[in-house]
Protein backbone atom coordinates (compact mmCIF):
# COMPACT_ATOMS: atom_id res chain seq x y z
CA UNK A 1 0.00 0.00 0.00
CA UNK A 2 0.88 3.48 -0.57
CA UNK A 3 1.31 5.90 1.82
CA UNK A 4 0.85 9.68 1.73
CA UNK A 5 3.60 12.04 2.20
CA UNK A 6 1.34 15.55 2.91
CA UNK A 7 -0.61 16.10 5.39
CA UNK A 8 -4.83 15.47 5.57
CA UNK A 9 -5.04 19.52 3.91
CA UNK A 10 -2.34 19.98 2.21
CA UNK A 11 -1.15 19.01 -1.60
CA UNK A 12 -1.27 14.95 -2.14
CA UNK A 13 0.55 14.49 -5.50
CA UNK A 14 3.79 12.45 -4.09
CA UNK A 15 3.60 9.27 -2.23
CA UNK A 16 6.12 7.45 -0.87
CA UNK A 17 6.50 4.14 -2.40
CA UNK A 18 9.07 1.50 -1.04
CA UNK A 19 10.67 4.18 0.52
CA UNK A 20 11.36 6.16 -1.88
CA UNK A 21 9.10 9.34 -3.01
CA UNK A 22 7.53 9.07 -6.07
CA UNK A 23 5.25 11.11 -8.86
CA UNK A 24 1.16 9.92 -8.49
CA UNK A 25 1.12 9.96 -11.63
CA UNK A 26 3.58 9.26 -14.69
CA UNK A 27 3.31 9.36 -18.35
CA UNK A 28 5.66 6.81 -19.67
CA UNK A 29 4.75 6.77 -23.85
CA UNK A 30 3.42 9.54 -25.65
CA UNK A 31 1.74 9.28 -29.26
CA UNK A 32 0.56 11.91 -30.75
CA UNK A 33 -2.02 13.29 -28.06
CA UNK A 34 -2.61 9.84 -26.88
CA UNK A 35 -0.62 9.18 -24.11
CA UNK A 36 0.43 5.94 -21.47
CA UNK A 37 0.99 6.03 -17.88
CA UNK A 38 1.33 4.63 -14.36
CA UNK A 39 -1.49 6.39 -11.68
CA UNK A 40 -0.07 5.58 -8.32
CA UNK A 41 -2.89 5.31 -5.44
CA UNK A 42 -3.22 4.15 -2.13
CA UNK A 43 -4.36 0.45 -3.17
CA UNK A 44 -2.21 -0.13 -6.17
CA UNK A 45 -0.68 1.52 -9.24
CA UNK A 46 -3.17 1.62 -12.38
CA UNK A 47 -1.85 1.44 -15.82
CA UNK A 48 -3.18 3.82 -18.22
CA UNK A 49 -5.02 4.69 -20.38
CA UNK A 50 -7.91 2.69 -18.29
CA UNK A 51 -11.71 1.60 -18.13
CA UNK A 52 -13.53 1.97 -14.77
CA UNK A 53 -16.47 -0.54 -14.58
CA UNK A 54 -19.12 0.90 -12.72
CA UNK A 55 -20.04 -0.26 -9.25
CA UNK A 56 -22.52 2.45 -7.83
CA UNK A 57 -23.81 0.81 -5.22
CA UNK A 58 -20.92 -0.96 -4.01
CA UNK A 59 -21.13 -3.50 -6.59
CA UNK A 60 -20.30 -3.87 -10.18
CA UNK A 61 -24.12 -5.43 -11.15
CA UNK A 62 -23.72 -9.46 -10.81
CA UNK A 63 -19.71 -9.53 -11.22
CA UNK A 64 -17.82 -10.85 -7.78
CA UNK A 65 -14.58 -8.74 -7.21
CA UNK A 66 -12.60 -12.16 -8.01
CA UNK A 67 -14.31 -12.19 -11.43
CA UNK A 68 -13.43 -8.17 -11.50
CA UNK A 69 -9.52 -8.63 -10.92
CA UNK A 70 -10.04 -11.82 -13.74
CA UNK A 71 -11.01 -10.05 -16.55
CA UNK A 72 -8.55 -7.47 -15.69
CA UNK A 73 -9.61 -4.65 -14.07
CA UNK A 74 -7.57 -2.10 -12.27
CA UNK A 75 -10.27 0.66 -10.86
CA UNK A 76 -13.74 0.89 -10.09
CA UNK A 77 -15.82 3.23 -9.38
CA UNK A 78 -17.69 3.54 -6.38
CA UNK A 79 -21.21 6.43 -5.97
CA UNK A 80 -21.15 9.00 -3.27
CA UNK A 81 -24.72 10.05 -3.51
CA UNK A 82 -25.90 6.05 -3.62
CA UNK A 83 -24.01 5.49 -0.78
CA UNK A 84 -24.58 8.11 1.67
CA UNK A 85 -28.36 7.37 1.15
CA UNK A 86 -27.76 3.55 1.54
CA UNK A 87 -26.41 1.65 3.02
CA UNK A 88 -24.92 4.80 4.50
CA UNK A 89 -21.44 6.26 4.76
CA UNK A 90 -21.12 6.16 8.28
CA UNK A 91 -22.31 2.98 8.27
CA UNK A 92 -19.84 1.83 5.56
CA UNK A 93 -17.11 3.03 7.45
CA UNK A 94 -18.30 1.95 10.58
CA UNK A 95 -17.35 -1.86 8.67
CA UNK A 96 -13.81 -0.92 7.96
CA UNK A 97 -14.27 1.50 4.75
CA UNK A 98 -15.38 1.05 1.18
CA UNK A 99 -12.78 -1.54 0.21
CA UNK A 100 -13.47 -3.72 3.09
CA UNK A 101 -17.07 -3.61 2.82
CA UNK A 102 -17.42 -4.73 -1.07
CA UNK A 103 -14.28 -7.12 -0.56
CA UNK A 104 -12.61 -5.29 -3.60
CA UNK A 105 -8.59 -4.74 -2.58
CA UNK A 106 -7.68 -2.39 -5.25
CA UNK A 107 -8.15 0.94 -6.34
CA UNK A 108 -11.43 2.87 -5.77
CA UNK A 109 -12.40 6.00 -7.42
CA UNK A 110 -15.93 7.97 -6.11
CA UNK A 111 -18.08 10.04 -7.99
CA UNK A 112 -19.40 12.77 -6.00
CA UNK A 113 -23.13 12.68 -6.87
CA UNK A 114 -23.54 15.73 -8.75
CA UNK A 115 -24.17 13.71 -11.60
CA UNK A 116 -27.24 12.45 -10.38
CA UNK A 117 -28.13 15.37 -8.54
CA UNK A 118 -28.40 17.71 -11.27
CA UNK A 119 -29.52 14.97 -14.41
CA UNK A 120 -32.07 14.03 -12.25
CA UNK A 121 -33.92 17.31 -12.68
CA UNK A 122 -37.07 16.13 -11.12
CA UNK A 123 -35.46 15.59 -8.19
CA UNK A 124 -33.79 18.70 -7.92
CA UNK A 125 -35.34 21.27 -5.56
CA UNK A 126 -32.73 24.01 -5.16
CA UNK A 127 -29.33 24.78 -5.85
CA UNK A 128 -27.16 27.70 -4.35
CA UNK A 129 -23.30 28.93 -3.87
CA UNK A 130 -23.72 26.71 -0.82
CA UNK A 131 -24.95 23.45 -2.39
CA UNK A 132 -27.74 21.75 -3.61
CA UNK A 133 -31.02 20.56 -2.32
CA UNK A 134 -32.76 17.59 -3.75
CA UNK A 135 -35.74 14.68 -2.85
CA UNK A 136 -34.07 11.47 -2.29
CA UNK A 137 -34.62 8.80 -5.35
CA UNK A 138 -35.07 6.06 -2.59
CA UNK A 139 -38.15 7.76 -0.12
CA UNK A 140 -38.44 11.09 -1.53
CA UNK A 141 -37.27 13.08 1.31
CA UNK A 142 -35.54 16.17 1.46
CA UNK A 143 -31.50 15.78 1.12
CA UNK A 144 -28.23 18.35 0.95
CA UNK A 145 -25.62 18.44 -0.61
CA UNK A 146 -22.41 20.70 0.11
CA UNK A 147 -19.13 20.43 -0.80
CA UNK A 148 -17.79 20.09 2.28
CA UNK A 149 -20.44 17.04 2.95
CA UNK A 150 -19.71 15.51 -0.05
CA UNK A 151 -16.07 15.60 0.83
CA UNK A 152 -16.76 14.06 4.27
CA UNK A 153 -18.84 11.48 2.37
CA UNK A 154 -16.15 10.14 0.61
CA UNK A 155 -13.37 10.84 3.53
CA UNK A 156 -15.48 8.17 5.25
CA UNK A 157 -15.73 5.91 2.21
CA UNK A 158 -11.97 5.96 2.25
CA UNK A 159 -12.01 5.84 -1.84
CA UNK A 160 -8.17 5.92 -3.35
CA UNK A 161 -9.96 9.30 -5.77
CA UNK A 162 -12.60 11.63 -4.53
CA UNK A 163 -14.36 13.84 -6.97
CA UNK A 164 -15.20 17.06 -6.05
CA UNK A 165 -18.79 18.12 -5.94
CA UNK A 166 -19.88 20.02 -9.20
CA UNK A 167 -22.71 20.91 -11.66
CA UNK A 168 -23.57 18.79 -14.82
CA UNK A 169 -26.17 20.28 -17.12
CA UNK A 170 -27.89 18.43 -19.85
CA UNK A 171 -27.00 19.54 -23.37
CA UNK A 172 -28.71 22.46 -25.05
CA UNK A 173 -29.28 24.18 -21.73
CA UNK A 174 -28.92 28.22 -22.33
CA UNK A 175 -25.38 30.11 -22.04
CA UNK A 176 -26.13 32.25 -18.78
CA UNK A 177 -27.05 28.81 -17.19
CA UNK A 178 -24.04 27.06 -18.46
CA UNK A 179 -21.90 29.67 -17.45
CA UNK A 180 -23.12 30.11 -13.97
CA UNK A 181 -22.65 26.28 -13.53
CA UNK A 182 -18.80 27.02 -14.56
CA UNK A 183 -18.92 29.31 -11.80
CA UNK A 184 -20.28 27.40 -9.41
CA UNK A 185 -18.24 24.44 -9.72
CA UNK A 186 -14.72 26.40 -9.54
CA UNK A 187 -16.40 28.49 -6.26
CA UNK A 188 -16.78 24.82 -5.13
CA UNK A 189 -13.69 23.27 -6.04
CA UNK A 190 -12.17 25.83 -4.09
CA UNK A 191 -13.89 25.27 -0.93
CA UNK A 192 -13.03 21.79 -1.05
CA UNK A 193 -9.63 21.56 -1.96
CA UNK A 194 -8.00 21.70 1.43
CA UNK A 195 -10.46 19.73 3.17
CA UNK A 196 -9.36 16.80 4.99
CA UNK A 197 -8.79 13.39 2.87
CA UNK A 198 -8.58 9.81 3.99
CA UNK A 199 -4.74 8.53 4.06
CA UNK A 200 -3.94 8.66 0.61
CA UNK A 201 -6.72 9.95 -1.03
CA UNK A 202 -6.51 11.75 -4.15
CA UNK A 203 -9.39 14.37 -5.30
CA UNK A 204 -10.21 15.61 -8.66
CA UNK A 205 -11.43 18.51 -10.04
CA UNK A 206 -14.12 18.36 -12.90
CA UNK A 207 -14.21 20.78 -15.69
CA UNK A 208 -17.35 21.98 -17.35
CA UNK A 209 -18.82 24.43 -19.75
CA UNK A 210 -20.39 21.59 -22.45
CA UNK A 211 -19.58 22.25 -25.66
CA UNK A 212 -18.80 26.28 -25.02
CA UNK A 213 -15.19 26.70 -26.02
CA UNK A 214 -14.46 29.62 -24.29
CA UNK A 215 -16.36 28.51 -20.80
CA UNK A 216 -14.57 24.67 -21.09
CA UNK A 217 -11.30 26.91 -21.13
CA UNK A 218 -12.15 29.28 -18.13
CA UNK A 219 -13.26 26.10 -16.21
CA UNK A 220 -10.09 24.48 -17.00
CA UNK A 221 -7.41 27.22 -16.40
CA UNK A 222 -9.79 28.28 -13.03
CA UNK A 223 -9.54 24.97 -11.78
CA UNK A 224 -5.93 23.69 -13.22
CA UNK A 225 -4.59 26.96 -10.78
CA UNK A 226 -5.82 24.84 -8.11
CA UNK A 227 -3.48 22.17 -8.32
CA UNK A 228 -5.40 19.18 -7.72
CA UNK A 229 -4.37 15.64 -8.55
CA UNK A 230 -6.06 14.62 -11.51
CA UNK A 231 -8.87 16.59 -13.47
CA UNK A 232 -12.08 14.81 -15.30
CA UNK A 233 -13.61 16.63 -18.27
CA UNK A 234 -17.34 16.72 -17.19
CA UNK A 235 -20.39 18.08 -19.07
CA UNK A 236 -20.26 15.36 -22.22
CA UNK A 237 -22.10 12.64 -23.18
CA UNK A 238 -24.97 14.62 -21.80
CA UNK A 239 -26.98 14.41 -25.45
CA UNK A 240 -25.17 16.26 -27.52
CA UNK A 241 -24.38 15.15 -31.11
CA UNK A 242 -21.46 12.88 -31.25
CA UNK A 243 -19.19 14.43 -33.61
CA UNK A 244 -19.91 17.83 -31.49
CA UNK A 245 -19.08 15.79 -28.13
CA UNK A 246 -15.15 14.61 -29.34
CA UNK A 247 -14.52 17.39 -30.84
CA UNK A 248 -15.38 19.56 -27.42
CA UNK A 249 -13.56 16.28 -25.93
CA UNK A 250 -10.70 17.23 -27.75
CA UNK A 251 -10.19 20.71 -27.01
CA UNK A 252 -10.81 19.78 -23.09
CA UNK A 253 -8.59 17.64 -22.93
CA UNK A 254 -5.58 19.89 -24.42
CA UNK A 255 -6.65 22.69 -21.78
CA UNK A 256 -5.70 20.57 -18.58
CA UNK A 257 -2.43 19.92 -17.22
CA UNK A 258 0.00 17.47 -19.38
CA UNK A 259 1.30 16.04 -15.87
CA UNK A 260 -1.66 14.95 -14.31
CA UNK A 261 -4.25 12.37 -15.20
CA UNK A 262 -7.44 13.29 -17.47
CA UNK A 263 -11.03 11.80 -16.81
CA UNK A 264 -13.61 11.19 -19.25
CA UNK A 265 -16.99 10.83 -17.28
CA UNK A 266 -19.67 8.72 -18.56
CA UNK A 267 -17.78 7.08 -21.87
CA UNK A 268 -18.22 3.41 -22.48
CA UNK A 269 -18.98 2.41 -25.84
CA UNK A 270 -15.48 1.06 -27.83
CA UNK A 271 -15.49 3.32 -30.74
CA UNK A 272 -15.91 6.49 -28.07
CA UNK A 273 -13.01 4.91 -25.69
CA UNK A 274 -11.11 4.52 -29.20
CA UNK A 275 -11.73 8.35 -30.03
CA UNK A 276 -10.99 9.81 -26.32
CA UNK A 277 -7.43 7.92 -25.95
CA UNK A 278 -6.71 9.08 -28.87
CA UNK A 279 -7.10 12.51 -27.77
CA UNK A 280 -5.17 12.26 -24.70
CA UNK A 281 -7.90 10.79 -22.04
CA UNK A 282 -6.45 8.63 -19.70
CA UNK A 283 -9.33 7.41 -17.78
CA UNK A 284 -12.81 6.86 -18.53
CA UNK A 285 -16.12 5.02 -16.74
CA UNK A 286 -19.22 4.04 -18.02
CA UNK A 287 -22.37 1.80 -17.01
CA UNK A 288 -22.48 0.22 -20.85
CA UNK A 289 -20.60 -2.97 -20.65
CA UNK A 290 -23.26 -4.85 -17.56
CA UNK A 291 -26.25 -2.54 -18.72
CA UNK A 292 -26.00 -4.06 -22.58
CA UNK A 293 -25.25 -7.23 -20.85
CA UNK A 294 -28.85 -7.09 -19.27
CA UNK A 295 -30.69 -6.40 -22.11
CA UNK A 296 -29.11 -9.76 -23.81
CA UNK A 297 -26.27 -7.89 -25.92
CA UNK A 298 -22.81 -8.71 -26.06
CA UNK A 299 -19.55 -6.22 -27.89
CA UNK A 300 -17.70 -8.13 -30.31
CA UNK A 301 -14.85 -7.21 -32.65
CA UNK A 302 -17.71 -7.71 -35.28
CA UNK A 303 -20.25 -5.33 -34.01
CA UNK A 304 -22.49 -5.34 -31.19
CA UNK A 305 -24.97 -8.68 -31.54
CA UNK A 306 -28.15 -9.15 -29.80
CA UNK A 307 -28.32 -12.42 -29.04
CA UNK A 308 -32.36 -12.25 -28.20
CA UNK A 309 -31.79 -12.96 -31.96
CA UNK A 310 -33.02 -16.26 -33.58
CA UNK A 311 -30.02 -15.78 -35.81
CA UNK A 312 -28.08 -17.49 -33.23
CA UNK A 313 -30.39 -20.10 -32.10
CA UNK A 314 -28.15 -22.68 -33.87
CA UNK A 315 -24.96 -20.92 -33.87
CA UNK A 316 -22.29 -22.82 -32.50
CA UNK A 317 -19.38 -20.22 -32.28
CA UNK A 318 -18.02 -18.12 -29.50
CA UNK A 319 -19.25 -14.77 -28.77
CA UNK A 320 -15.45 -13.40 -29.87
CA UNK A 321 -13.19 -15.56 -31.07
CA UNK A 322 -10.32 -13.49 -29.63
CA UNK A 323 -11.68 -13.37 -26.39
CA UNK A 324 -10.57 -15.34 -23.05
CA UNK A 325 -13.27 -14.64 -21.21
CA UNK A 326 -15.37 -17.65 -19.14
CA UNK A 327 -18.54 -16.74 -21.47
CA UNK A 328 -16.22 -17.23 -24.93
CA UNK A 329 -14.20 -20.14 -23.55
CA UNK A 330 -16.77 -22.67 -22.44
CA UNK A 331 -19.95 -21.69 -24.51
CA UNK A 332 -21.50 -20.92 -27.59
CA UNK A 333 -23.96 -18.12 -28.93
CA UNK A 334 -26.98 -20.64 -28.76
CA UNK A 335 -26.29 -21.70 -24.99
CA UNK A 336 -25.96 -17.87 -24.20
CA UNK A 337 -28.99 -17.17 -26.75
CA UNK A 338 -31.02 -19.81 -24.08
CA UNK A 339 -29.86 -18.59 -21.46
CA UNK A 340 -30.83 -14.92 -22.26
CA UNK A 341 -34.12 -15.86 -23.64
CA UNK A 342 -35.03 -17.69 -20.45
CA UNK A 343 -33.43 -15.16 -18.52
CA UNK A 344 -30.97 -17.44 -16.40
CA UNK A 345 -29.03 -15.36 -14.24
CA UNK A 346 -25.90 -16.76 -15.45
CA UNK A 347 -26.73 -15.69 -18.94
CA UNK A 348 -26.27 -11.90 -17.52
CA UNK A 349 -23.44 -12.65 -15.88
CA UNK A 350 -21.43 -14.04 -18.24
CA UNK A 351 -22.49 -11.43 -20.84
CA UNK A 352 -21.35 -8.87 -18.12
CA UNK A 353 -18.10 -11.01 -17.96
CA UNK A 354 -17.69 -10.86 -21.65
CA UNK A 355 -18.65 -6.83 -22.11
CA UNK A 356 -16.22 -6.20 -19.22
CA UNK A 357 -13.36 -8.15 -20.63
CA UNK A 358 -14.05 -6.72 -24.02
CA UNK A 359 -13.39 -3.28 -23.15
CA UNK A 360 -10.02 -3.56 -20.59
CA UNK A 361 -8.68 -5.63 -23.59
CA UNK A 362 -9.40 -3.24 -26.15
CA UNK A 363 -8.04 -0.16 -23.62
CA UNK A 364 -4.94 -2.54 -22.89
CA UNK A 365 -4.70 -2.96 -26.72
CA UNK A 366 -4.43 1.04 -27.21
CA UNK A 367 -2.21 1.24 -24.69
CA UNK A 368 0.36 -1.60 -26.43
CA UNK A 369 0.13 0.54 -29.62
CA UNK A 370 0.78 3.84 -27.88
CA UNK A 371 3.58 2.37 -26.52
CA UNK A 372 5.40 1.28 -29.20
CA UNK A 373 4.28 4.48 -31.55
CA UNK A 374 1.52 2.46 -34.16
CA UNK A 375 -1.73 4.46 -32.47
CA UNK A 376 -2.84 5.57 -35.65
CA UNK A 377 -2.45 2.68 -37.68
CA UNK A 378 -4.50 0.98 -34.68
CA UNK A 379 -6.92 3.07 -34.34
CA UNK A 380 -7.83 3.06 -37.90
CA UNK A 381 -7.93 -0.74 -37.83
CA UNK A 382 -10.23 -0.69 -34.66
CA UNK A 383 -13.06 1.32 -35.61
CA UNK A 384 -12.71 -0.33 -39.34
CA UNK A 385 -13.50 -4.02 -37.29
CA UNK A 386 -16.27 -2.11 -34.97
CA UNK A 387 -17.86 -0.95 -37.89
CA UNK A 388 -17.77 -3.44 -40.40
CA UNK A 389 -20.95 -5.44 -39.73
CA UNK A 390 -22.68 -2.19 -38.40
CA UNK A 391 -24.62 -2.31 -34.94
CA UNK A 392 -25.07 -5.76 -34.78
CA UNK A 393 -23.17 -9.02 -36.66
CA UNK A 394 -24.42 -11.25 -39.07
Amino acid sequence: MLASTGSATSPNDRFTWHGAEVETFSVIARDGAARAGILRTAHGEVRTPVFMPVGTKATVKSVDPEELRAVGAQLVLGNAYHLHLRPGDELIAGLGGLHAFMGWNGPILTDSGGFQVFSLRDTLLESDDEGVTFRSVYDGRSERFTPELVAEIQTRLGSDIAMCLDICLPAGVASAELEDAVRRTTLWAERQRQLPRAPGQLRFAISQGGLDDELRRRSSEELTRLDFDGYAIGGLSVGEERAQMFEAAARAASYLPEAKPRYFMGIGDPEGIVEVISQGVDMFDCVLPTRTARTGSALTWAGRINLRNARFARDSAPLDPDCGCPACMRFSRAYLRHLVNQQEILGLRLLSLHNLRFLIDLVASARAAVERGGLLAWKEDALSRLSSAGPEAP
